[in-house]
Order: C-alpha cells, then structure tokens, then sequence
C-alpha cells in the first residue's frame, strides 16, 4: 500500500462508499445554515440541525451521527451541559466545539466535557471540515489560536489539583494522628473508670449481703458518695474530650447531596470544588436535618427548598424555603427552646419547636452559628456558618 493509500485509509475509517454524518448545532440561522452548505459535499452529509443543546440530544438519539458540530452559547442548555451527556450517552460520538473568539477560555470546560476538537467561527471552511474528519478517525484539532489558552488552563488545572492533592494527604495522616490518640482515649477511659466503678459495687454489694457493721454505715455511705461525685465529674470530662475528639477531615457537600436525596423537593446547589472542613459528621447531618425539615414544613406541598453551599466568605449552607416567612413578632424568639412560630390555636404544623434550638446548639458546639438570614412573604433563608 502507497503512503497516499495508508493516509486515506487513516482518514475515511467509514469506506471510501460511505459519508461521514454530521448534525449542525447552533441558535444563528444564518451561521447555522452556512456551516450546512459548507458541509454538505465530499464524503459529509449533514443530518440534522439543531438550535439549542436539548434538541441535539434528541436528535443525536433519533439519528446517531458520527460528528456532531456544537456552539457553546445556546439559551436552555448550552453546549458544555449538552456535550458532557451526549458523551455519557454514546461515548463514540465526535464533538466538535464551535466558538467565537471571545468564548475561548470556554476551551478547557468543553474539553473536560468530551469534545474532541475545537474550532473558532471565524476559521476557513478547510478547517472545520479537516476538524471533523478528524473526529472521525480519532484525532483532535484545535484552532492555533485557543491553543495557548489551552495549555494555560491546564497547567492551572493541574496546579490545582497537585494542591489539593496535597490537602488531602495532609487530612488522611491527621486522620491517622487523631484514630491513634482516640485509641488512647478509649484504654484511659476504660482504665479510669474502671477503678471507681469497682470500689462502688463492692460497697454496695457488701451492704446488700448485710455484712456491714452498724458502725461502718456511714462512713460506707460516705464512701459511695464521694464516689459517685467523682465518676460523674469524670464522665463530663470525658465527654467534652470525646465530643471534640469524634471530628473528621469531611466535604460539606456530601452532607447535603445525602440530605437532599432523601425528598425531590429539595434541590441542592453545591461548589464545583470540594467544600472540606472539620466536623462532627453525625452533629453535621443534624443541623441538616432540621433545617431541612424546618423548611419543609413551612413550604407549600409542591414548594422547593433550596440547600446552597457557599465558600466565597467562609464556608456555610443557606436552606431557603417558599414558605409565608417568619412572622416579624417571633424573630426573636424562633431559637428559643420548645418555641412556635404559630398560635397554638391556629397552628397547622406539628413539632414542639425545639429542632432550630437543637440546631443552634449542635453548631455551636463546633465553633460555628446558625441564623435567620432573611425572611418575608416570598420565603425565609437560614444560614449555617461552619467554623473551619
């Protein structure tokens, strides 16, 4: 085989019978309907057209293209969103990124998303078309004049992940430092309380036989006293140790994404990165929870409550209800223990009113707040500071 047949061959994978079938993706008419007369000859038949990323989708199930050709900037779904589940759902499918110049930092998201190429708009029809045959045979091409802005955007995306690779090796050997000082708690707590329980029960036990002189009764009961006293100081010492010693190296965000699973009316708004922090994961889920359960409560049946993690100023969740509000005269009083924010006479939900006062506690407890951010007849926000 001549070198000319090998580069053939490489390039027309279909058979030299066959074409290569594209689907144009674009909201312009106009450029729309000039990249399918561009396309339309040679070993490339266009398909199908579409105007946003929704109707690609559909139209690439119906079809199933070899190349689809995607704007970036599309109202409803944009070509990002619509390349990352064209992919997911036939992985084979070429996409080729099509973008203005001011949209090249768009590059490395499209990339990340599964296109294999990227072309600008302004570019000459023998580079879309050498664009999508190259898709075709398995290469990529990129327009020289995103390529720079290409490789800035991964450097920094690897740079950021060497970072918070390193992160995460810190937390697993603090990990390990704390699972190691927590096994030392717990021999200490078996041994220090060990001693007192002992002296107790042979006393009591001794008493409960009636072996005890008269003469010793009191000093017995003393004894059992000072005793008790002692082990009560112990076990409250022991617990504040125990309660900051049961915190762990956790995403913030994974906490609300299993709060939310649980009821399709919550909808949760997470960071792309990571939201990690210090915390007491089971005190964590219920601050959650009861702010979630909260929010509920007070929305209508079909209204949606929204969970938002935030780290633009520290990190904190947002619960934000549909709800009526919070009436202006219980503001000050919906923390308080066993607090209603309803007449007794006129209230439509059950609770003794002590779950937001719980909540407050529990955060707290790890060095961080919980309060009404905002409230009014369209719906009330409360805010969870996390303390980091």
């Amino acid at each position: 085989m001549s070198a000319d047949a090998s580069r053939v061959s490489a390039t027309f994978p279909l058979g030299a019978s066959e074409r290569i079938r594209v689907i144009v993706v674009d909201d312009n008419d106009g450029f729309r309907e000039s990249l399918v007369f561009l396309l339309s000859g040679e070993d490339l038949e266009v398909i199908g057209q579409a105007r946003s990323g929704a109707e690609a989708i559909e139209l690439v199930r119906r079809l199933a293209p070899d190349v689809v050709l995607m704007d970036i900037r599309m109202p409803e779904m944009d070509g990002i969103e619509a390349t990352r589940r064209l992919k997911a759902a036939r992985p084979s499918v070429g996409v080729i990124a099509l973008s203005s110049m001011e949209e090249q930092r768009s590059v490395r998201d499209m990339l990340v998303a599964g296109a294999t190429g990227y072309v600008l708009k302004g570019s000459d029809a023998d580079a879309i078309v050498h664009a999508v045959r190259e898709a075709v045979s398995g290469g990529a091409m990129l327009s020289p004049e995103v390529t720079p802005v290409v490789i800035e955007e991964m450097t920094d995306a690897l740079d950021r992940e060497r970072r918070r690779a390193r992160q995460l090796e810190l937390a697993q050997e603090a990990l390990l430092e704390r699972a190691a000082h927590r096994q030392q708690l717990i021999g200490r707590v078996g041994h220090e309380l060990r001693t007192p329980i002992t002296v107790i029960l042979g006393i009591a036990q001794t008493m409960q036989r009636g072996q005890m002189p008269d003469g010793d009764l009191d000093e017995a009961l003393r004894t059992l006293v000072e005793r008790a006293e002692g082990l009560a100081r112990l076990v409250q010492r022991f617990e504040a140790v125990i309660e900051a010693g049961l915190t762990e190296w956790l995403n913030i965000s994974d906490l609300v994404a299993e709060v939310a699973d649980r009821d399709p009316r919550i909808i949760a708004e997470l960071p792309g990165a990571p939201a990690m922090t210090t915390l007491n994961r089971t005190a964590g889920l219920r601050i959650l929870e009861e702010l979630v359960d909260n929010a509920l409560a007070f929305s209508p049946p079909e209204g949606i409550v929204t969970v938002r993690v935030s780290t633009d100023e520290g990190l904190a969740v947002r619960v934000v209800d549909r709800g009526p509000g919070v009436d202006p005269a219980a503001v000050t009083r919906i923390f308080e223990p066993l607090e209603q924010a309803e007449q007794l006479q006129t209230r439509t939900h059950q609770g003794i009113g002590i779950g937001l006062s719980l909540a407050r506690m529990s955060a707290h407890a790890m060095d961080g707040d919980v309060v009404l951010e905002d409230t009014g007849p369209g719906g009330s926000t409360f805010l969870w500071r996390i303390g980091v």
